[in-house]
Protein backbone atom coordinates (compact mmCIF):
# COMPACT_ATOMS: atom_id res chain seq x y z
CA UNK A 1 0.00 0.00 0.00
CA UNK A 2 1.29 3.73 -0.89
CA UNK A 3 1.93 6.00 1.53
CA UNK A 4 -1.11 8.27 0.03
CA UNK A 5 -3.84 5.39 0.44
CA UNK A 6 -2.17 4.77 4.20
CA UNK A 7 -2.66 7.93 4.89
CA UNK A 8 -5.70 8.30 3.13
CA UNK A 9 -7.08 4.70 5.08
CA UNK A 10 -5.82 6.61 8.36
CA UNK A 11 -7.55 10.29 7.76
CA UNK A 12 -10.78 7.97 7.46
CA UNK A 13 -10.33 6.10 10.40
CA UNK A 14 -9.68 8.86 12.37
CA UNK A 15 -12.76 10.77 11.21
CA UNK A 16 -15.00 7.79 11.93
CA UNK A 17 -14.08 7.26 15.10
CA UNK A 18 -14.37 10.90 16.12
CA UNK A 19 -17.97 11.17 14.74
CA UNK A 20 -18.53 8.15 16.46
CA UNK A 21 -17.15 9.26 19.85
CA UNK A 22 -19.09 12.61 19.31
CA UNK A 23 -22.40 12.37 17.01
CA UNK A 24 -24.99 10.45 16.12
CA UNK A 25 -27.67 9.98 13.54
CA UNK A 26 -31.25 10.10 14.30
CA UNK A 27 -34.15 9.51 12.12
CA UNK A 28 -37.93 10.50 12.11
CA UNK A 29 -41.24 11.22 10.14
CA UNK A 30 -40.28 14.97 9.68
CA UNK A 31 -42.83 17.63 9.84
CA UNK A 32 -44.66 19.00 13.27
CA UNK A 33 -43.71 16.05 15.05
CA UNK A 34 -39.90 15.84 14.30
CA UNK A 35 -39.59 19.18 14.95
CA UNK A 36 -41.50 18.99 18.14
CA UNK A 37 -39.30 16.17 19.00
CA UNK A 38 -36.34 18.02 18.25
CA UNK A 39 -37.16 20.99 20.58
CA UNK A 40 -38.57 19.22 23.54
CA UNK A 41 -35.97 16.18 23.23
CA UNK A 42 -33.40 16.40 20.38
CA UNK A 43 -31.32 19.41 21.22
CA UNK A 44 -31.46 19.90 24.93
CA UNK A 45 -29.99 16.12 25.21
CA UNK A 46 -27.60 16.61 22.66
CA UNK A 47 -26.62 19.84 24.90
CA UNK A 48 -26.55 18.40 27.87
CA UNK A 49 -24.26 15.47 26.78
CA UNK A 50 -22.34 17.32 24.54
CA UNK A 51 -22.44 15.76 21.22
CA UNK A 52 -24.24 16.46 18.07
CA UNK A 53 -27.31 14.77 16.31
CA UNK A 54 -27.51 14.83 12.82
CA UNK A 55 -31.36 14.46 12.22
CA UNK A 56 -32.63 13.35 8.99
CA UNK A 57 -36.30 11.87 7.50
CA UNK A 58 -37.01 8.32 6.88
CA UNK A 59 -39.99 6.11 5.30
CA UNK A 60 -40.02 3.67 8.25
CA UNK A 61 -38.84 0.07 9.21
CA UNK A 62 -38.31 -0.49 5.68
CA UNK A 63 -35.70 1.82 5.45
CA UNK A 64 -34.06 0.01 8.13
CA UNK A 65 -34.54 -3.12 6.80
CA UNK A 66 -32.82 -2.59 3.85
CA UNK A 67 -30.03 -0.61 5.56
CA UNK A 68 -29.41 -3.88 7.94
CA UNK A 69 -29.94 -6.35 4.92
CA UNK A 70 -27.25 -4.74 2.90
CA UNK A 71 -24.94 -4.09 5.97
CA UNK A 72 -24.72 -0.08 5.33
CA UNK A 73 -26.48 1.23 8.91
CA UNK A 74 -26.03 4.65 8.83
CA UNK A 75 -28.98 5.39 11.51
CA UNK A 76 -27.83 5.31 15.05
CA UNK A 77 -31.65 5.56 16.56
CA UNK A 78 -34.89 5.91 14.48
CA UNK A 79 -38.34 6.51 15.65
CA UNK A 80 -40.96 3.69 15.17
CA UNK A 81 -44.97 3.09 15.41
CA UNK A 82 -44.59 0.32 18.45
CA UNK A 83 -46.38 -2.29 16.55
CA UNK A 84 -43.84 -1.71 13.58
CA UNK A 85 -40.89 -1.19 16.19
CA UNK A 86 -42.37 -4.80 17.90
CA UNK A 87 -42.52 -7.09 14.33
CA UNK A 88 -39.05 -5.35 13.50
CA UNK A 89 -37.63 -6.52 17.23
CA UNK A 90 -38.92 -10.38 16.03
CA UNK A 91 -37.29 -9.66 12.70
CA UNK A 92 -34.16 -9.09 13.81
CA UNK A 93 -32.97 -5.72 12.52
CA UNK A 94 -33.27 -3.47 16.12
CA UNK A 95 -30.48 -4.05 18.71
CA UNK A 96 -31.94 -4.82 22.12
CA UNK A 97 -31.79 -2.26 24.42
CA UNK A 98 -29.78 -2.27 27.83
CA UNK A 99 -32.40 -1.24 30.80
CA UNK A 100 -29.36 -1.05 32.92
CA UNK A 101 -28.77 2.11 30.97
CA UNK A 102 -32.41 3.47 30.30
CA UNK A 103 -33.82 3.95 33.24
CA UNK A 104 -37.77 2.90 33.03
CA UNK A 105 -38.54 2.78 36.38
CA UNK A 106 -41.46 5.27 36.11
CA UNK A 107 -42.55 4.74 32.67
CA UNK A 108 -46.47 3.70 32.60
CA UNK A 109 -46.49 -0.18 32.40
CA UNK A 110 -46.33 -1.73 28.51
CA UNK A 111 -44.89 1.51 27.23
CA UNK A 112 -41.48 -0.48 26.28
CA UNK A 113 -40.63 -3.56 25.00
CA UNK A 114 -37.13 -5.34 24.65
CA UNK A 115 -36.27 -3.57 21.45
CA UNK A 116 -37.93 -0.07 21.36
CA UNK A 117 -38.65 2.44 24.55
CA UNK A 118 -41.84 4.85 24.75
CA UNK A 119 -40.62 8.26 23.60
CA UNK A 120 -44.93 9.58 23.70
CA UNK A 121 -48.10 8.14 23.97
CA UNK A 122 -50.74 9.66 21.09
CA UNK A 123 -53.67 8.68 19.64
CA UNK A 124 -55.18 7.01 15.95
CA UNK A 125 -58.69 9.76 15.75
CA UNK A 126 -61.21 10.81 13.06
CA UNK A 127 -61.26 14.08 12.74
CA UNK A 128 -63.91 16.45 10.54
CA UNK A 129 -63.98 19.86 8.86
CA UNK A 130 -65.95 22.79 10.92
CA UNK A 131 -67.58 24.50 8.43
CA UNK A 132 -68.32 21.32 6.70
CA UNK A 133 -69.95 19.70 10.20
CA UNK A 134 -70.57 22.95 12.13
CA UNK A 135 -72.89 21.22 14.28
CA UNK A 136 -70.25 18.74 14.97
CA UNK A 137 -68.76 15.46 13.08
CA UNK A 138 -68.66 11.86 13.86
CA UNK A 139 -68.41 10.56 17.19
CA UNK A 140 -67.24 7.11 16.60
CA UNK A 141 -66.28 4.93 13.56
CA UNK A 142 -69.84 4.11 12.69
CA UNK A 143 -70.75 7.49 11.72
CA UNK A 144 -67.27 7.87 9.83
CA UNK A 145 -68.56 5.66 7.84
CA UNK A 146 -72.12 6.73 7.71
CA UNK A 147 -71.89 8.83 4.52
CA UNK A 148 -75.61 9.94 4.09
CA UNK A 149 -75.42 11.21 8.52
CA UNK A 150 -72.02 12.76 7.79
CA UNK A 151 -72.19 13.42 3.33
CA UNK A 152 -68.50 14.43 2.10
CA UNK A 153 -64.93 13.08 1.60
CA UNK A 154 -62.57 11.09 3.61
CA UNK A 155 -59.42 10.15 3.22
CA UNK A 156 -58.07 7.32 5.38
CA UNK A 157 -54.49 5.79 6.25
CA UNK A 158 -52.63 4.09 3.23
CA UNK A 159 -50.63 1.94 5.50
CA UNK A 160 -52.82 -1.33 7.54
CA UNK A 161 -51.38 0.24 11.48
CA UNK A 162 -54.29 1.97 12.84
CA UNK A 163 -56.62 1.15 9.58
CA UNK A 164 -58.50 -2.41 10.86
CA UNK A 165 -59.45 -1.72 14.24
CA UNK A 166 -62.05 1.35 13.26
CA UNK A 167 -63.29 -0.76 10.47
CA UNK A 168 -64.38 -3.57 12.60
CA UNK A 169 -65.81 -0.51 15.46
CA UNK A 170 -67.76 1.10 12.61
CA UNK A 171 -68.79 -3.04 11.67
CA UNK A 172 -70.63 -2.96 15.44
CA UNK A 173 -67.75 -5.34 16.73
CA UNK A 174 -67.12 -4.60 20.18
CA UNK A 175 -63.71 -2.53 21.24
CA UNK A 176 -62.98 -5.69 23.67
CA UNK A 177 -63.00 -8.32 21.07
CA UNK A 178 -61.32 -6.47 18.06
CA UNK A 179 -57.56 -7.98 18.28
CA UNK A 180 -59.60 -11.50 18.75
CA UNK A 181 -61.90 -10.99 15.12
CA UNK A 182 -58.70 -9.91 13.43
CA UNK A 183 -56.53 -12.53 15.28
CA UNK A 184 -57.46 -14.56 11.62
CA UNK A 185 -57.69 -14.06 8.36
CA UNK A 186 -61.35 -13.88 7.85
CA UNK A 187 -61.39 -11.26 10.77
CA UNK A 188 -58.85 -9.16 8.84
CA UNK A 189 -61.05 -9.72 5.61
CA UNK A 190 -63.97 -8.79 7.50
CA UNK A 191 -62.50 -5.35 8.65
CA UNK A 192 -61.12 -4.42 5.24
CA UNK A 193 -64.49 -5.46 3.48
CA UNK A 194 -65.65 -2.74 5.53
CA UNK A 195 -63.15 -0.53 4.23
CA UNK A 196 -64.21 -1.63 0.69
CA UNK A 197 -67.78 -0.12 1.36
CA UNK A 198 -66.13 2.93 2.06
CA UNK A 199 -63.92 3.53 -0.60
CA UNK A 200 -65.67 5.17 -3.06
CA UNK A 201 -65.72 8.18 -0.56
CA UNK A 202 -62.27 8.15 0.16
CA UNK A 203 -60.28 10.38 -2.01
CA UNK A 204 -57.21 10.11 -0.65
CA UNK A 205 -55.47 7.38 1.16
CA UNK A 206 -52.95 9.49 3.23
CA UNK A 207 -49.02 7.81 4.08
CA UNK A 208 -47.67 10.38 6.57
CA UNK A 209 -48.86 12.70 9.75
CA UNK A 210 -47.75 15.73 7.71
CA UNK A 211 -49.98 14.46 5.15
CA UNK A 212 -53.11 14.02 6.62
CA UNK A 213 -52.53 17.97 8.53
CA UNK A 214 -52.14 19.30 5.31
CA UNK A 215 -55.45 17.57 3.80
CA UNK A 216 -57.76 19.16 6.42
CA UNK A 217 -55.52 22.91 6.20
CA UNK A 218 -56.28 22.96 2.49
CA UNK A 219 -59.83 21.66 3.34
CA UNK A 220 -59.52 18.59 0.82
CA UNK A 221 -61.37 16.57 2.46
CA UNK A 222 -64.23 16.66 5.10
CA UNK A 223 -63.29 14.42 7.29
CA UNK A 224 -59.78 11.76 7.65
CA UNK A 225 -58.29 9.50 10.38
CA UNK A 226 -55.14 10.69 11.78
CA UNK A 227 -53.20 11.28 15.18
CA UNK A 228 -54.06 13.81 17.12
CA UNK A 229 -51.36 16.03 18.02
CA UNK A 230 -50.97 16.67 14.10
CA UNK A 231 -54.39 17.85 14.35
CA UNK A 232 -53.75 20.27 16.85
CA UNK A 233 -50.46 22.22 15.48
CA UNK A 234 -52.99 21.91 12.26
CA UNK A 235 -55.94 23.64 14.35
CA UNK A 236 -53.21 26.45 16.26
CA UNK A 237 -52.47 27.30 12.25
CA UNK A 238 -55.66 28.25 11.20
CA UNK A 239 -57.20 24.89 10.06
CA UNK A 240 -60.59 24.45 11.01
CA UNK A 241 -60.41 20.84 11.88
CA UNK A 242 -61.43 19.25 15.15
CA UNK A 243 -61.58 15.68 16.23
CA UNK A 244 -63.14 13.07 18.69
CA UNK A 245 -60.68 10.83 21.97
CA UNK A 246 -64.23 8.52 21.81
CA UNK A 247 -63.25 5.33 19.92
CA UNK A 248 -59.77 6.50 19.24
CA UNK A 249 -56.67 3.96 18.84
CA UNK A 250 -54.46 4.35 22.02
CA UNK A 251 -50.76 3.96 20.93
CA UNK A 252 -47.22 4.86 21.51
CA UNK A 253 -44.14 5.85 19.65
CA UNK A 254 -40.84 4.91 20.72
CA UNK A 255 -37.24 4.61 20.14
CA UNK A 256 -35.40 2.21 18.62
CA UNK A 257 -31.41 1.30 17.37
CA UNK A 258 -30.89 -0.49 14.21
CA UNK A 259 -28.67 -3.47 14.46
CA UNK A 260 -25.33 -2.74 13.30
CA UNK A 261 -25.66 0.72 14.50
CA UNK A 262 -22.26 2.68 14.58
CA UNK A 263 -22.75 4.07 17.77
CA UNK A 264 -25.01 1.93 19.58
CA UNK A 265 -23.42 2.66 23.15
CA UNK A 266 -23.39 6.42 22.53
CA UNK A 267 -27.38 6.27 21.02
CA UNK A 268 -28.17 3.84 24.09
CA UNK A 269 -26.51 6.70 26.45
CA UNK A 270 -28.80 9.23 24.52
CA UNK A 271 -32.09 7.41 24.56
CA UNK A 272 -31.75 7.14 28.52
CA UNK A 273 -31.24 10.98 28.52
CA UNK A 274 -34.56 11.77 26.80
CA UNK A 275 -36.06 9.49 28.38
CA UNK A 276 -35.80 11.30 31.31
CA UNK A 277 -39.20 13.30 32.95
CA UNK A 278 -38.12 16.72 32.29
CA UNK A 279 -37.51 15.93 28.93
CA UNK A 280 -40.96 14.37 28.03
CA UNK A 281 -42.51 16.69 30.19
CA UNK A 282 -41.28 19.16 27.35
CA UNK A 283 -42.81 17.47 24.32
CA UNK A 284 -46.65 18.66 25.28
CA UNK A 285 -44.82 22.56 24.81
CA UNK A 286 -44.95 21.62 20.68
CA UNK A 287 -47.37 18.52 20.02
CA UNK A 288 -50.49 17.45 22.10
CA UNK A 289 -48.81 14.02 22.81
CA UNK A 290 -48.80 12.24 26.23
CA UNK A 291 -45.14 11.26 28.14
CA UNK A 292 -44.79 7.41 28.59
CA UNK A 293 -42.54 8.63 31.59
CA UNK A 294 -45.68 9.47 34.37
CA UNK A 295 -42.92 10.91 36.34
CA UNK A 296 -43.25 14.21 33.96
CA UNK A 297 -46.75 14.71 35.36
CA UNK A 298 -45.51 15.58 38.78
CA UNK A 299 -44.04 18.36 36.79
CA UNK A 300 -44.63 21.81 36.72
CA UNK A 301 -44.06 22.01 33.26
CA UNK A 302 -47.58 20.05 32.00
CA UNK A 303 -50.45 22.22 33.09
CA UNK A 304 -54.14 20.61 34.00
CA UNK A 305 -55.07 22.22 31.15
CA UNK A 306 -52.23 20.91 28.72
CA UNK A 307 -52.85 17.79 30.80
CA UNK A 308 -56.29 17.34 29.48
CA UNK A 309 -55.61 17.66 26.35
CA UNK A 310 -53.21 14.70 26.13
CA UNK A 311 -54.13 11.24 25.10
CA UNK A 312 -52.92 9.50 28.10
CA UNK A 313 -54.59 11.64 30.67
CA UNK A 314 -57.20 9.23 32.84
CA UNK A 315 -60.19 10.62 31.15
CA UNK A 316 -59.14 10.41 27.56
CA UNK A 317 -57.51 6.92 27.89
CA UNK A 318 -60.71 5.28 29.10
CA UNK A 319 -62.64 5.88 25.84
CA UNK A 320 -60.22 4.62 23.82
CA UNK A 321 -59.16 1.42 22.33
CA UNK A 322 -55.32 0.56 23.01
CA UNK A 323 -53.14 -0.91 20.49
CA UNK A 324 -52.44 -4.80 20.76
CA UNK A 325 -48.49 -4.87 20.03
CA UNK A 326 -48.47 -8.61 19.71
CA UNK A 327 -51.28 -8.72 17.58
CA UNK A 328 -48.79 -6.43 15.46
CA UNK A 329 -45.86 -8.70 15.70
CA UNK A 330 -47.85 -12.03 14.79
CA UNK A 331 -50.32 -10.62 11.72
CA UNK A 332 -49.42 -7.37 10.55
CA UNK A 333 -47.00 -8.68 7.96
CA UNK A 334 -49.89 -10.76 6.32
CA UNK A 335 -52.49 -7.76 7.37
CA UNK A 336 -50.68 -5.65 4.92
CA UNK A 337 -49.77 -7.58 2.26
CA UNK A 338 -53.81 -8.03 2.17
CA UNK A 339 -54.30 -4.26 3.18
CA UNK A 340 -52.21 -3.42 -0.13
CA UNK A 341 -54.19 -5.68 -2.27
CA UNK A 342 -57.12 -4.05 -1.82
CA UNK A 343 -55.87 -0.35 -2.07
CA UNK A 344 -54.46 -1.60 -5.24
CA UNK A 345 -57.78 -2.67 -6.77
Amino acid sequence: MTYRLIAAATALALTATAAGADGITIASWGGSYQKAQSEALFKPASEAMGITVKEETYGGMSDVRLQVQTGAVTFDIVASGSGSASRAGAEGLLEELDYSVIDVSTFYPGLYMPFCVGGDVFSTVYAWNTETFPDGGPQNWADFWDVEKFPGTRAYRGKVAGALEPALLADGVAPEDVYEVLSSVEGIERAIDKIRELKPHITVFWTSGAQHAQLMKDGEVDMTTGWNGRFDVAAADGAKVAYSFNQALLDYDCFAIPKGAPNKDLAMKFLAEISKAEYQANLPKYITYGPTNKAAYELDAISADVAAMLPSSPDNAAMQLPIDIEWYAEWETIASEMYQEMLTE
